[in-house]
């Protein structure tokens, strides 16, 4: 009888070669991306400052109802051309910036004391990269998730947005980004990995490991980083409002005094229920993807 030999998933090379990582990476954050769109376009809706009643949701069931009813289904939709631009060579820099950091700061030396701190630098270093490659496709897909978008296509709203705002446009929201998405990869990654380890400590295929490990650190970063993500979609939309307080926001502060200001303590939990529903199952998608892939593309 023939043996088929067990191949060890986790236990494979771990450095599989920045290529394989990249390749990995885009494929992995197009599908994350793409399957819960809508979702984003939901938690959007909700934390803008809306001064249409008709913009204004009282929760994610009531969004949804509203957006699909008066709206159709596709303007759930719109703007995912800008995000599967972005996200795969977004992507692609953030996991092969991972890998590489990763194994230069000795995250892959089996038992060594500093693990947790080689993942958390990694992930911060591989978030700096992939942002500034991301932040102005992101950009564009909030300029088209708003209540009554002018733009239908990502790049008339590139051209539009450029001409009318300038360059800054899309890297006003950049620092802030940063200050949200260093600390979420940072505490995605150690949780990710410290799950995996405990979850599944004999490095066996196990795709069930990744699913569970990849959804509960997306949850948990998204929880915590969602008072600057109320920031980040205020300075990213402000072109569109027509609050001229919005339009002068210049940054950081600036946003979070116009929050407090307008809703005080809550106003900072702005889309949190959309924002931890889209991180969780993206989360796994993705984890789940980017080691699927990376074991495929290596073989």
């Amino acid at each position: 009888m023939e043996v088929i030999e067990e191949i060890e998933y986790e236990g494979l090379a771990a450095s599989a070669g920045l290529g394989v990582s990249m390749a990995a990476g885009a494929l992995a954050g197009i599908t994350e991306h793409a399957v819960m769109f809508p979702v984003d376009s939901i938690k959007t809706r909700m934390q803008v400052f809306a001064t249409s009643p008709a913009a204004v949701y009282t929760g994610m069931g009531n969004a949804f109802t509203r957006i699909s009813s008066t709206e159709g289904m596709r303007a759930l939709w719109r703007g995912v051309s800008s995000v599967i631009m972005g996200a795969g060579p977004a992507h692609a820099v953030h996991f092969g910036t991972y890998e590489m950091v990763k194994e230069f700061a000795g995250g892959n030396v089996n038992g060594a004391s500093n693990q947790w701190i080689a993942t958390s630098l990694a992930g911060a270093s591989a978030t700096i990269a992939s942002d500034a490659l991301m932040n102005p496709f992101d950009v564009i897909k909030q300029r088209m998730q708003v209540h009554k978008s002018e733009f239908r296509s990502a790049v008339t709203c590139a051209r539009t947005v450029y001409r009318a705002e300038g360059l800054s446009a899309f890297y006003v929201s950049y620092p802030t980004t940063l200050t949200m998405t260093v600390p979420f990869t940072a505490v995605q990654f150690t949780v990710y990995e410290q799950m995996k380890t405990f979850l599944n400590p004999n490095e066996v295929y196990s795709p069930s490991t990744h699913i569970v490990a990849g959804g509960l650190a997306g949850a948990v970063a998204g929880a915590v980083t969602t008072p600057l993500d109320v920031a980040k979609t205020l300075l990213q939309t402000r072109g569109t409002s027509a609050d001229p307080e919005i339009r002068h926001c210049r940054g950081l502060t600036d946003a979070f005094r116009i929050i407090w200001t307008r809703d005080g303590l809550k106003g900072f939990a702005r889309g949190l229920s959309p924002r931890v529903l889209t991180f969780m199952p993206s989360n796994a998608l993705c984890w789940l993807s980017y080691e699927f892939f990376k074991a495929a593309i290596r073989d």
